[in-house]
């Protein structure tokens, strides 16, 4: 069994204006309310219920982020792990393996991070947001990079209890994860030297607006790296689904590469393609872990158009800077 312990907010002394720090304090204080919610209980339950840590270990130097050591817990601590790890099925971000407990999730993010690991500034002492962190994840890769603080900006509890339990074995103290969304970004003027920004544009109903927001939590010279869902095409256009895309709620732009780089540039800044190519169900599908409808299953047979009709999803990585 284990507490949950107070949460750690103690990269709030990295922010030199009082009024400002006084704001986030006030802020994080109305966002933790809502982990007292009923809808949590199970996820709470789970982090509860989670043996205590046997040893600490991170390994993100592979595609799988490695959590405690294999054969470091007795028998009936790792199936307790496994429980409360299964607690929180669907998996959607991974891979990750937790004391030898294979965790296939249903994106396989490591293609992600191998696509903008290489176009990456130097994260060493960095201090870093993570917008849409889910269960942390990328927090752990950047981890491997000596970031002086990566704050993971998530609005969702039971993603919050997820990295918890993860980071409960994974012991990065300069690791934080906060309640915020995107929108939550204002409260942070000049304060990151780089934000990623990954799959949120398009589920949100003003991106340029959004973007504009991070260009102001941004310190001179820092970047934002960028990750959005849109459409084939060359000419500057949005499509705007009337219901769901490919299956999924709440999307409500998808852009050309053409029109993604134009809403950057009218949000004030520069932008450079990292990369642009179709969203495939070898990417995103199916698993053990993520026993759900996926990718495949809202695709036409020859992945030419979605089951509403639509163009098919493509995935546009960018950095952008001022």
């Amino acid at each position: 069994m284990t507490e949950i312990h107070e949460p750690d907010h103690s990269w709030l002394d990295l922010v030199a204006q009082e009024h400002i720090r006084k704001t986030l304090e006030l802020e994080i204080q109305n966002h933790q309310a809502v982990l007292h919610q009923d809808r949590w209980d199970n996820y709470r339950k789970a982090l509860e219920t989670s043996p205590a840590a046997a040893s600490i270990h991170l390994d993100a130097s592979g595609d799988t982020v490695k959590i405690g050591k294999n054969g470091a817990l007795s028998l009936s601590d790792e199936e307790m792990l496994k429980s409360s790890l299964q607690d929180f099925c669907p998996w959607k971000k991974g891979p990750f393996d937790v004391f030898g407990i294979e965790i296939d999730a249903e994106w396989r993010s490591q293609i992600k991070w191998n696509r903008i690991e290489p176009h990456l500034p130097s994260l060493e002492n960095k201090v870093i947001a993570d917008i849409g962190c889910h269960n942390g994840y990328f927090m752990f890769k950047m981890a491997q990079h000596n970031p002086k603080a990566v704050i993971g900006l998530e609005p969702v509890g039971k993603h919050w209890f997820n990295f918890q339990l993860l980071n409960k074995y994974a012991g990065q103290k300069n690791l934080y994860f906060e309640l915020f969304g995107v929108e939550d970004t204002h409260l942070f003027p000049g304060f990151f030297d780089i934000i990623f920004c990954m799959g949120i544009l398009y589920h949100h109903t003003d991106p340029i607006g959004l973007l504009r927001q991070m260009k102001l939590a941004l310190k001179k010279k820092g970047q934002i790296i960028i990750d959005c869902q849109g459409i084939p095409g060359d000419e500057s256009l949005s499509l705007t689904p009337n219901g769901r895309y490919a299956g999924a709620k709440g999307i409500w732009f998808l852009p050309t590469l053409t029109a993604l780089e134009t809403w950057i540039k009218r949000a004030g800044l520069q932008s450079k393609v990292i990369y642009s190519g179709p969203l495939t169900p070898s990417e995103q599908r199916a698993s053990e872990w993520a026993d759900i409808k996926s990718l495949e299953d809202f695709l036409s047979k020859d992945q030419s158009e979605t089951i509403e009709g639509y163009p098919p999803p493509h995935r546009f990585y960018l950095a952008a800077y001022a």
